[in-house]
Order: C-alpha cells, then sequence, then structure tokens
C-alpha cells in the first residue's frame, strides 16, 4: 500500500469517511463532493483505491491536492478483489473519532454526519445507525426504496442486538452507519479479505460486540443502483456460482459466531432470513440457467440448510417454505413454476392436485406427511376463484421469427380443471407499451385446445404490420394473452422460462416517427420472467438518428416541455390528493346549490349494495318517490348487483364528493369521509349497522385518551347525523350516549333491514328471495340449513386478524353433512377459504353482500359476538353462541355493556365438542329458548315492528313521494 498524502496535523476529525473505489473514476469526484459539503464541517475523507486499472487514483491523488486537509488518498499495492481489504486499509489510516464507509458509486445526505454524530455523542453508541434508500438511477423518475424502513421509525437505543434480532438480520449494510474507531480498534473488527458479502461478517460482528447501539430515522446513504448494465455488481452477479459458495461461507462463519456465543434465538431469525431472503434472490433466476448450475446450486443449499430447525420453514410463507422443499429434492418440473409464483405473487403456476379433500401444489411427495403439510394450498382458495379472478401461468414454449414478424407457442396451466373440456375458448395476444397511456394492439391467437393439465395455443404474429410504436418513449412492449373461456376472461404474461431469447433475431419494425429512431423489435426477458419486446437500431441511419433524438431530449426545449410535462402531472395529482379533494369539496358547498330531491346512498363505506340504506332505497322506489338517486361504491368497477337506474359514483372520486355536496339527503349505514363537513340544507339519516355488545364511540379507551383537538374533530363527524336510527332503549342507552347524541336527533322506528325479518316471522316457508338464493347458492331442498356468522377479531395493534374456522370443518361435515347445510359468513372484513371436502355440505357465503336474505333462509343461527343476534332474534328461530374466547373478548380494553354469558337467548357452547352437541339437537334448543329469545326481543328490538322503512319514507319523503323535513 501507497500512500499518496502524509497524514496531516491539526484537530482530530469528528468523522472520517472511507471512500473505497475500483475502476470508477468517473462517478468518484461525486461521492467524495457528498462528503466535503456535509453540514458538519469536521469531518476528512480517506480514499482507498484497490489497484484500479483506470484512472481512478489519479482522480483521487487530485482530490486531495485540491483540499489536502480534508482529503488523503491511499493505494492498494494489488487488487484484493472485494470491498474488504481498502475499507480495512481506511481504517488503519483513519484519524476521526468515528469512522463511516462509502461507496464511489454511492453519496452520503447532506446532514448524514451531523445526525450520526450528535445521536452517537448524546447516547454513547459503539454503532449508530441510519436510514439507507436504494435510488434507481436509471429509472426514468429516479424510483426511491427505503431499506427496511420499519427498522428506523424512530430513535431508539438499546444495550445488546438481541433486543431487536431484525435488525441484526435484515440490515446488514456497514455504509448507512457510523462507528466509534476505539470501538473498532478495542474489538479487532475488520472485514474478510478476498470473499464477497464480506458486509454481513462484518455487521454481525459489530452488532454483536457493541455495547449500545442507536438507530436513527433520518436518511444518511444514498445506494445508487444500476439495473440496466452490462457489468453487473458483485451482489447481481448470482448467475456465478463462485457468488453463492462466498454467500454461504459468510453465513457459516456467522453462524459459528453465534453458535460460540450460545445465541440459539439469534440463529433462527437469521436461518428465517436466509430462507426469505438470501435463498430467494438466487431462486429467481433457476429457470433461465443450465442444468449443471440448479444441479450444483441445489446441492450447495441443501447440504447448508439440511440442517435448519423445523421452526425456520414453519415460520415461512407457504411458497416460500414450497420453494425450499422442492430443491431440497431437486424437483426441477414442480419447482420452476413455484419459482414462477414466489416472483409473481398472485400467479397460479402449478395444475395443483386435489387429494382427499385437500389441495396441494403437486402430487408428488405427498407420502411424506412433512412435505403434506408444506404442500398444502387449501388455505390459499385457488379451488374456488372463478376464472376472471384467476392469473394463470401462461409458458412460452416456442419462439421462431416468421417472414412477417414472429411464430409463438405456449401453454396456460389448467389448475383443477378451471377450464372443463368442451368450454368455449378463445384468445387473442395484446402488445402494449411499458409506460402508461400508449396505445396497444391486439392479435388474435390461431390456435388454441384443452390438454387436460394445459391449454395448448399457437399464434402467427405479423409484428411487422400490426405493431406501428412511436418509437422514442415506447422502447419496451409487454405482451399479454387474453383468455375467454365460456364469457369470463383473464389475462397475463407470458412467462419465457427455458426458452432461448438470446440467439434469436430482431424483427424488423417501422416506427410511426420513421425508422430513423428504431428498426428492430428484439425479445427479452423481464425483471419477472416475462416476454417482452424491445426497440433497438440495427441501421446505420436509426443509430444515428437515436442519438440525434437523445441529444435533443436533453437540450433545453425538450427539458423546459418535460418542465412543463411534469408539472402538469404533478397537478394532476395534487388535484386527485386527498387535502386536495376535501378542500375541493368544501369550495363546492360554498358555491353549488343543494340539488332538491337528491339523495346519496351508501352502505358499509360503500363496500355493498345493502343493509338498511337499502332498505329505504326499495321501499322508496316502490312508492315511486320522485327521488334522484346515487349510491357509492368503492373500487374501481361498481359491483354487479348494484341497482340498475341510478347514479353509481365511486366513493372519494370528484362525482361523489359532487353528489354529496348538492345532496338533499345523506343515507349511511356507517360514515361518511369524517372530513366532509355536512352543509345545513342537507339532511344525515344515520340509520347505523347493529346493536352494540361490544363497546362504541367515546366509550372506547382509545377515543378517551384523544388529544382534545382530536376527540373535537371526531364529536364534529357524529354531530353531522340530524337523525339517527335506533331500534331499542338498549340502543339508546349505549350507541346514543357513546356518540353524544341529543335525544331530538334519535329515530325510535327500528332498523329499515328488519322489516323483512318481522314480517317472515312465524311464516311457513322463506319469502321468495331467500328461496332465490337457496337456488343460486345451490342448497339441497331436502335439508335445512344453519348459518354461522361470527364478528372479526382485532389484534392488540388493531388490525383485522384472518379468519380461521374456529373448529374443525371436516369433522363438522362429515357429522352433520346429511342433517343440515351449514352456510359459513364472515364479517366482511374477512376472508373465508374452505376446503374442497366440504364443498355442498359446507358453503361459504360471505360474497353475498346483503345479510338479510341468508337470515330468512336460515333455520338456525350460530354466531359469537356478532350484532346479527339482534337482528336473527326476530325471527324467533333458534340462536346458537359459540363463545369459545369469551374472556379474551369480553376483558381486553374495549369491554362489553352486558355479560353474554348470562344473557344469551340461547345455549352457549365454550368448546368445539359442546357445539357439536348443541347442534345435535335444534328441536330441543327451540323448545328450550323459545321464552327467552322473546325476551331477548322485548329487550333488544322493542321498535323493530317491520315497518321501518315506510315510516322513514313517510316523515321525509311523504306519503304520497313529496319530500318534507
Amino acid at each position: 500500500m501507497t500512500n499518496a498524502a502524509e497524514e496531516v496535523s491539526g484537530t482530530t476529525p469528528d468523522i472520517s469517511v472511507v471512500v473505497i473505489v475500483y475502476n470508477d473514476a468517473a462517478r468518484l469526484p461525486t461521492a467524495v463532493r457528498s462528503v466535503l459539503d456535509q453540514s458538519l464541517r469536521n469531518v476528512e475523507v480517506v480514499i482507498a483505491d484497490d489497484c484500479s486499472t483506470d484512472d481512478s487514483f489519479q482522480v483521487a491523488q487530485r482530490l486531495a491536492e485540491a483540499d489536502p486537509d480534508r482529503v488523503r488518498a491511499i493505494r492498494l499495492a494489488e487488487n484484493s478483489g472485494g470491498c474488504g481489504e481498502p475499507r480495512n486499509q481506511g481504517i488503519k489510516v483513519a484519524r476521526g473519532r468515528y469512522v463511516m464507509f462509502l461507496d464511489s458509486d454511492d453519496i452520503l445526505d447532506p446532514h448524514a454526519c451531523r445526525n450520526m454524530l450528535e445521536a452517537a455523542d448524546r447516547t454513547g453508541a459503539d454503532l449508530v445507525s441510519g436510514k439507507c434508500v436504494r435510488v434507481h438511477v436509471d429509472h426514468r423518475n429516479n424510483k426511491r426504496v427505503d431499506w427496511y424502513p420499519w427498522l428506523y421509525r424512530t430513535t431508539r437505543t438499546f444495550d445488546s442486538i438481541a433486543e431487536l434480532p431484525d435488525l441484526f438480520v435484515f440490515d446488514t449494510l456497514s455504509t448507512n452507519k457510523c462507528y466509534r474507531r476505539e470501538f473498532l480498534q478495542e474489538k479487532e473488527l475488520t472485514f474478510p479479505r478476498g470473499i464477497h458479502y464480506e458486509d454481513l461478517l462484518f455487521s454481525a460482528q459489530a452488532y454483536l460486540a457493541a455495547e449500545r447501539i442507536t438507530l436513527i430515522p433520518q436518511t444518511v446513504y444514498h445506494w445508487n443502483v444500476v439495473e440496466k448494465t452490462e457489468a453487473k455488481s458483485i451482489s447481481n452477479r448470482r448467475h456465478e456460482i463462485n457468488n453463492f459458495a462466498d454467500r454461504l461461507e459468510i453465513h457459516r462463519r456467522v453462524d459459528a459466531i453465534l453458535k460460540r456465543r450460545g445465541l440459539e434465538d439469534l440463529r433462527l431469525h437469521k436461518d428465517v432470513k436466509f430462507l426469505k431472503h438470501d435463498l430467494v434472490l438466487y431462486l429467481r433466476d433457476l429457470p433461465f440457467l443450465d442444468d449443471d448450475y440448479r444441479h450444483r446450486f441445489a446441492e450447495m443449499a441443501n447440504e447448508y440448510t439440511r440442517d435448519f430447525p423445523r421452526g425456520a420453514f414453519d415460520s415461512l410463507d407457504p411458497i416460500h417454505a414450497i420453494c425450499a422443499f422442492l430443491l431440497l429434492k431437486e424437483d426441477w418440473p414442480n419447482l420452476m413454476p413455484a419459482i414462477d409464483t414466489l416472483i409473481n405473487r398472485n400467479k397460479v403456476s402449478s395444475p395443483l392436485a386435489e387429494v382427499g379433500g385437500r389441495v396441494y401444489w403437486c402430487a408428488d411427495h405427498l407420502d411424506d406427511p412433512h412435505a403434506r403439510d408444506i404442500l398444502d394450498v387449501t388455505d390459499r382458495g385457488y379451488h374456488s376463484t372463478p376464472l376472471d379472478r384467476l392469473n394463470l401461468r401462461n409458458q412460452l414454449t416456442g419462439y421462431q421469427e416468421s417472414a412477417t414478424g414472429v411464430v409463438l407457442d405456449g401453454q396456460i396451466v389448467n389448475p383443477l380443471g378451471v377450464v372443463p373440456p368442451g368450454a368455449s375458448m378463445k384468445a387473442e395476444l395484446e402488445f402494449k407499451a411499458r409506460r402508461r397511456s400508449l396505445r396497444s394492439y391486439r392479435v388474435p391467437v390461431q390456435e388454441l385446445r384443452h390438454d387436460g393439465e394445459w391449454l395448448s395455443w399457437h399464434a402467427e404474429v405479423p409484428l411487422r404490420q400490426t405493431l406501428r410504436p412511436l418509437g422514442i418513449i415506447d422502447e419496451v412492449w409487454d405482451i399479454r394473452l387474453r383468455l375467454t373461456v365460456d364469457g369470463r376472461t383473464t389475462a397475463g404474461k407470458i412467462t419465457a422460462g427455458n426458452t432461448d431469447l438470446e440467439e434469436t433475431g430482431a424483427i424488423v419494425v417501422r416506427p410511426m416517427l420513421t425508422r430513423a429512431t428504431a428498426d428492430r423489435l428484439k425479445p427479452e426477458v423481464s425483471a419477472k420472467g416475462h416476454l417482452a419486446f424491445v426497440l433497438t437500431q440495427h441501421g446505420r441511419a436509426a443509430q444515428v438518428g437515436r442519438a440525434l433524438v437523445q441529444r435533443n431530449l436533453q437540450g433545453p426545449p425538450a427539458r423546459a416541455a418535460k418542465t412543463v410535462l411534469r408539472k402538469a402531472r404533478d397537478a394532476r395529482r395534487r388535484l386527485d390528493s386527498g387535502p386536495r379533494k376535501i378542500q375541493g369539496y368544501h369550495q363546492m358547498v360554498k358555491v353549488l346549490p343543494v340539488r332538491k330531491g337528491t339523495v346519496v346512498f351508501e352502505s358499509h363505506l360503500g363496500k355493498q349494495y345493502s343493509d338498511s340504506p337499502r332498505a329505504i332505497f326499495e321501499e322508496l322506489r316502490r312508492r315511486g318517490a320522485p327521488i334522484t338517486a346515487i349510491w357509492s361504491y368503492e373500487g374501481k368497477n361498481p359491483p354487479k348487483d348494484y341497482p340498475q337506474g341510478v347514479e353509481l359514483v365511486q366513493r372519494w372520486s370528484w362525482k361523489y364528493l359532487r353528489a354529496l355536496a348538492q345532496a338533499e339527503f345523506w343515507i349511511d349505514n356507517q360514515g361518511f369521509p369524517l372530513k366532509l363537513a355536512k352543509r345545513p340544507e342537507t339532511t344525515y339519516i344515520q340509520t347505523w349497522h347493529g346493536s352494540a355488545l361490544k363497546r362504541m364511540g367515546f366509550d372506547e379507551p382509545k377515543y378517551r385518551i384523544m388529544a382534545e383537538n382530536e376527540q373535537q374533530d371526531y364529536q364534529k363527524a357524529l354531530d353531522r347525523f340530524d337523525h339517527f336510527v335506533v331500534r331499542t332503549e338498549h340502543d339508546v342507552r349505549t350507541l346514543a350516549r357513546a356518540y353524544r347524541l341529543p335525544e331530538e336527533r334519535l329515530l325510535r322506528v327500528g332498523y329499515p333491514r328488519n322489516d323483512a325479518l318481522v314480517q317472515a316471522r312465524g311464516a311457513a316457508e322463506p319469502p321468495a328471495a331467500a328461496r332465490e338464493l337457496a337456488a343460486q347458492l345451490g342448497l339441497r331442498p331436502d335439508l335445512p340449513v344453519v348459518l354461522y356468522a361470527p364478528t372479526f377479531r382485532a389484534a392488540a395493534d388493531g388490525r383485522v386478524q384472518s379468519f380461521e374456522a374456529p373448529f374443525d370443518v371436516d369433522a363438522f361435515a362429515d357429522r352433520f353433512g346429511d342433517r343440515f347445510t351449514l352456510l359459513v359468513r364472515s364479517h366482511y372484513l374477512n376472508k373465508v377459504t374452505l376446503p374442497p371436502s366440504v364443498a355442498g355440505r359446507i358453503v361459504d357465503v360471505t360474497g353475498v353482500p346483503d345479510i338479510t336474505p341468508l337470515l330468512l333462509l336460515a333455520d338456525a343461527l350460530v354466531t359469537d359476538y356478532s350484532s346479527v343476534m339482534f337482528d336473527y332474534a326476530l325471527t324467533e328461530r333458534p340462536i346458537v353462541f359459540y363463545a369459545y374466547d369469551w374472556e379474551e373478548y369480553a376483558h381486553d380494553i374495549r369491554g362489553t355493556y352486558f355479560n353474554l354469558l348470562e344473557e344469551a337467548p340461547g345455549p352457549v357452547a365454550r368448546t368445539e365438542e359442546e357445539l357439536l352437541s348443541t347442534l345435535s339437537d335444534l328441536d330441543a334448543v327451540r323448545a328450550k329458548y323459545s321464552d327467552q329469545v322473546k325476551d331477548f326481543v322485548a329487550r333488544y328490538g322493542e321498535y323493530d315492528r317491520g315497518d321501518a322503512a315506510a315510516r322513514i319514507a313517510d316523515r321525509f319523503f311523504g306519503p304520497a313521494g313529496g319530500t318534507t323535513r
């Protein structure tokens, strides 16, 4: 190693930043400048050149000569082959109290050193770590992605890395950290030499050695990522088997350290991360590598992972575990599709196999109970998802140039025979520019046939005549196949897989801006493994023309035009932002008149056409009331079951806001957006969506401890209610009080949604709507129906937990399948997936938007703490309560208004066996609890008399349809 400058005397720098460089002369000055321009001035730069073969060291020397007090340059005598040794040599000559590292192609945030130093001095930390941002510099918008941002939400200090295992296993960078130099020297911390992934080992050693670690939420490091380059960075050269060997060696060294220290919990976290992240990085590339590489990779991976504890695999997502297992078996035919799903999470890539009423990724390996557990994908719900909601793997099996374009062959997976033989099928290929708002072209697929587990297709695509790109902003064209089967359409991109595209030629193309911009289309494989086409320049004219266009695009006029377009785009984004829409709404309230007779209806935040708003709307429609009805919906497209002949507006769209601003009536059951103030001329009828067992509103602790201004904002939203529908004095004592509603705003008319339940009480058979629903669901007419309708469960942080049946559905179906049909309707916030083994005996009806026909259809109800208990009691049919987690539910932070165990109008089962035993004799339940059900209705539904919708219509819209207040 040679010094380019002698150590200078003077004040000890606060921080020494070691900048490493190898053959990167062009970018080195920018990296060094990001250090010299720090808001903390007392920093020094140590440039460590790894024996570059370009003029990097000469550039480093010039930088040192230009600022000798702050910049020094050293050079290694020979190239070390990695990033570790240059950093080691930089540490040796560093003079600062603290040391940081910077790569020559990255930059520090302007305040990185100051923020790091202040945190280190304040907390006495050996190591301070800040947020890193990955900047995709070859992305047209310089896409920025925070590096594990959840670790850096707040400033925090801890005395052991064991307090935050996620930091140890996820943030293994050395460059977003600041180290006390004496700490590095005392602990003899150095980077390994001659091996890649040195950061992982160095960071692990530093974390374990540090007696105090501080994290700060500020961004400190900008990691510049270039994806479109011929020369891949070390971390991206995963197709080289030695790259994987280095990674495994580093992991083994970390494992050895953890074993010596007896840190088995940290080892488990690290093993899980290896399976979820490190291994996945290489799995993504396997479909495009040769058999020799695959076999060697599998051999090395399996040798390392076979001793991982079972817990490491059990904590994986299903598709991660499937890939790891199939790799262990070297089952390439099943692994390759699994990798496609790993990369494209919503894609169904395997034909799947149904065995014993469960769905498995493949039919192989099922003789091993452990394999069955891993390969079981029943809970993914593939078997119950309709075709138009499936993203099917479409594998390219043939690619050939033709005189007019290209000939393509492929196979679409047909999981569980979702496309039956004899189905009406057609397909077309869609070519679409990757940039948005550009044209697309469609070409019919000439041949499409059913091949059992696959649909095979053949298309001759005349790209030379069909595809007419612009030529300068639509360089990349993605291709999708649109498959239509019996009127249902699904579309998906084409997986390139093992089809070799590197040796293919380029297709002649004629852009709209002439062949002076591009003259060829060449196939390529996208980052997610899909076929795409890229415009290229083959002839001299196209190359010269393209270069000219590029120069013009970088000139002053082009930059000015881009600025205008960028400002217009930003203005559009601001226009569609939440704050701008709220502001715009309130402006509309001021300047637009009320539209007499206009009623905006909404149910469950626009998610359904259901409940009391639906009942009121249908009553007004039956009467022919002179209203203009507007229904809101959530999502891109209105659901098919929304009413015909009314205006539909997307929630939070400008049309929605205008409708609310001008409406004479708002009618909903949950709450229009809280920050939208209601004009005085608008009447807001809040029908609500159920009586309360769980404490609500200001009775909830979270609202009571809100800041005063937040409580005031919440109260303002509640004060918008002009009328609040109640069905019982229980609602007055609970909901009305919890929402601080005055007596004069209460409508004691009952719930309009319950009119049908009251009217059907005692009827010999369900009404027509219920019978029609039974036919649509394909229910056996000879069997009674039991409805299971639980409420949702929330975690401690308030997030909704996934639905899991609290009983064995297979055992349930086996016991009662020939006695009654069980309908399962979870809360609308949940999703239900039932195994094929219970088909026809247990039916998921969560997708039925309005629960009222289900209640009319059910001969008995099983629930837990859902408010559906109050509604169904009106039918005076049996109710069974399954309170398996009552203590947890009732005694959490919210609490309940009454003890359900004491007041339930039916038997309360606490265990699965108690539930099954109770359901064995529903006639006995009916006989024993008939009087309790009637008493329950008298206490909790005294205003439900079957005429609530009519009474509301009479009061606000008049018996003859005229509106009145």
